[in-house]
């Protein structure tokens, strides 16, 4: 009974052969199991560590290929762990994403540009940017915000409130010591437009645009030539009130050799109604930032913040405003000029989905017609 717990008693080894003096066949060793299994089992791969491209983008080749080549279309920033499986492969936090997500962004068949945002907040440095620089291809250009530092007529506490006026608000000088020149000198070739972002201006501000449209004509006048070491850089200047679109803010930007950043956002008029000012500098660039759903109102982003985090789906598709911008890039790029466009994961809930459906619709566009640009602006 003992020997049929452990599966019976063992067979008797063969007699040895008459006049053999080897060892019985039963004892001749066997190799060990684990010795055997490391033999004929395949070697395990090494460990991936970093951070790699999602799995199947390369099916998105065939859509970046029906593009225009004149189109950078992109996001804003990059470092979000909501885009896993979508840009990124597995999940990563924030900070990993920081460092080393954005040469694995600049893999993703459609993203040619991206926003650098943080220097709104503190102005980066010459090494900051060529760090940028090295870890994307040849044919990819930056949108970089200037600081606030320049573009904000207020000193402001960080709840956001202002405080008291801002001495340096389009200070020629720093505008291009703090943000032109150094963005220049560490991107060159891979800069493609500089953004001035104007915060809201207070009401006294307001009342004085002809004094505020002097201030920015020298502030841009000022500024170095961007086309001897980045032939695609150009300055644009966005804004948060419709005060400023007018002919005399569209001649002060044709004058300074600039152009209008279409910004996408509910401070501001719609898609359409912003259109006459690109109208007015016609020919030029396209620089495009698709900010905020209108859904959230002008004030809405902690609240976008909190029902589209972690970014990884749309929520509220904008299909007017994805249409009439495709219909406007279409127009645009077929005579020859730039688009930068970048779309922020509050424009709809997720930004690389976002980028994916616009760049559908403008293949669409471009195949329908290449509308001339009249048509585009919806003449």
């Amino acid at each position: 009974m003992q020997n049929d717990l452990f599966g019976g008693p063992p067979d008797m080894p063969p007699a040895p052969a008459a006049g053999g003096t080897g060892a019985p066949e039963a004892q001749t060793r066997a190799p060990a199991p684990d010795q055997e299994d490391s033999e004929s089992a395949p070697a395990k791969p090494p460990r991936r560590t970093g951070v790699h491209p999602a799995p199947g983008l390369d099916g998105l080749k065939s859509l970046a290929a029906a593009l225009p080549p004149q189109l950078r279309l992109g996001t804003s920033s990059w470092s979000y762990p909501g885009w896993q499986g979508l840009v990124w492969e597995g999940a990563h936090s924030e900070s990993m994403l920081a460092r080393q997500g954005l040469a694995v962004y600049a893999q993703h068949p459609l993203a040619r540009t991206v926003s650098i945002d943080r220097g709104f907040y503190r102005p980066l440095t010459v090494s900051e940017y060529e760090r940028y620089a090295s870890q994307v291809p040849d044919d990819f250009r930056f949108v970089v915000k200037a600081p606030s530092l320049v573009t904000d007529a207020l000193v402001r506490s960080e709840d956001g409130r202002g405080r008291q006026p801002n001495p340096a608000f389009l200070n020629p000088d720093l505008a291009r010591s703090e943000f032109v020149e150094p963005a220049l000198q560490g991107l060159g070739r891979k800069l493609g437009a500089l953004v001035f972002q104007i915060s809201p201006l207070p009401l006294a501000q307001l009342d004085r645009m002809h004094e505020l449209l002097v201030r920015l004509r020298a502030m841009l006048a000022a500024q170095p030539a961007l086309a001897p070491h980045a032939p695609d850089g150009v300055l644009a200047v966005e804004v948060r009130d419709p005060e400023w679109l007018t002919p005399e803010f569209a001649a002060v930007l044709r004058d300074a050799g600039a152009t209008y950043c279409l910004g996408l956002h509910p401070k501001m008029p719609s898609l359409q109604d912003q259109l006459p000012l690109l109208r007015a500098l016609w020919p030029g660039p396209l620089v495009c930032r698709w900010n905020l759903n209108p859904v959230f109102g002008p004030y809405g982003y902690e609240e976008a913040e909190r029902l589209y985090s972690p970014y990884d789906r749309l929520h509220h598709p904008d299909l007017e405003t994805r249409a009439a911008l495709a219909k406007a890039i279409a127009g645009i790029t077929s005579r020859g000029q730039n688009a930068f466009v970048t779309i922020s994961n509050h424009a709809e809930g997720c930004a690389p989905r976002s980028v994916h459906a616009l760049a559908q619709a403008v293949a669409q566009a471009c195949g329908v017609s290449g509308a001339p640009m009249r048509a585009a602006a919806g003449q």
